[in-house]
């Protein structure tokens, strides 16, 4: 695991520089999930592929922005699933974004994933590892990444990051985000799922939402690539993650870019989820 690990260190160190001078405009293609790729999409793919390569332990990789999986070494142990840059159309307006990874073995679902790994690109570039325990690791002066400390949440917190466009929303998720802001939960949603996320796990706690909604029934966020692994990462973490009324690692992801609806938190956050969704 430590050599992925490194690979994904030389990646974000990568990514970072191609963030800071790279090309910033949309480029003419379209990916499997309907969404225009920006060139940064493209080139994040690239030298994430590219190190991933070096890597012989990995047998196959799956990106957001490829259609397909791709074989890297018939030998390997792992199936790596990653979003190269979430978030990547929030870098016009210099707000964080991030890098997604799930590390799986023998097949790529749910009940498989063995690690995951994040990385936010933003004042500081830092990087968390979740195999046994939660790991923050922050990028050095020297070009390293450093280990800071373990991260572990409370009960409960104190942010609400609520995504997905409000008019879209069931009577009921809104009931719950209200009474929600109504204990006094702050705001804290960027529209990036990484550094949003981050935030919580960072600050002890809070709930992130993603619904189900009119306009995406089965929810947005990719089970593969984004959902499994910061499932992964809160229970790790002594959180959940729940999809309104199951646990995320229990779910089935039948096709490599499916979708859910997703909750992330501590468990007060959880729960409250949980007790409104069951009533419908």
């Amino acid at each position: 695991m430590k050599e992925i690990i490194d690979a994904v260190s030389r990646a974000a160190i990568r990514i970072k520089k191609t963030i800071e001078f790279g090309d910033t405009g949309y480029s003419s293609h379209i990916n499997k999930t309907g969404d225009t790729q920006l060139k940064l999409d493209i080139a994040s793919d690239l030298i994430i592929e590219e190190e991933f390569s070096k890597v012989t332990s990995i047998k196959s990789i799956i990106s957001e922005e490829k259609e397909e999986a791709k074989t890297l070494h018939e030998n390997g142990k792992y199936i790596v699933g990653y979003d190269p840059l979430d978030g990547s159309s929030l870098v016009d307006v210099n707000l964080a974004v991030g890098s997604i990874f799930a590390v799986y073995e023998k097949e790529a679902n749910a009940n498989s994933i063995v690690a995951a790994i994040y990385v936010v690109y933003g004042p500081r570039t830092e990087m968390v590892a979740a195999i046994d325990d939660v790991k923050l690791y922050r990028l050095d002066e020297n070009g390293s990444f450093k280990e800071v400390k373990t991260i572990k949440l409370n009960e409960k917190g104190k942010l609400n990051a609520t995504g997905a466009t409000q008019k879209g929303w069931t009577p009921y998720h809104k009931k719950l985000i209200d009474e929600i802001f109504a204990e006094g939960y702050r705001l804290r949603y960027s529209g990036g799922m990484v550094p949003d996320l981050h935030q919580i796990l960072l600050k002890g706690g809070g709930l992130f939402s993603y619904p189900a909604t009119t306009d995406t029934p089965k929810g947005k966020l990719r089970l593969l690539f984004e959902v499994f692994p910061f499932a992964f990462v809160f229970e790790k973490a002594l959180g959940a993650a729940v999809d309104g009324k199951k646990r995320i690692l229990d779910l089935h992801a039948s096709h490599i870019h499916d979708t859910s609806p997703c909750f992330f938190g501590s468990h007060e956050e959880i729960k409250k989820v949980l007790n409104e969704y069951a009533k419908h």
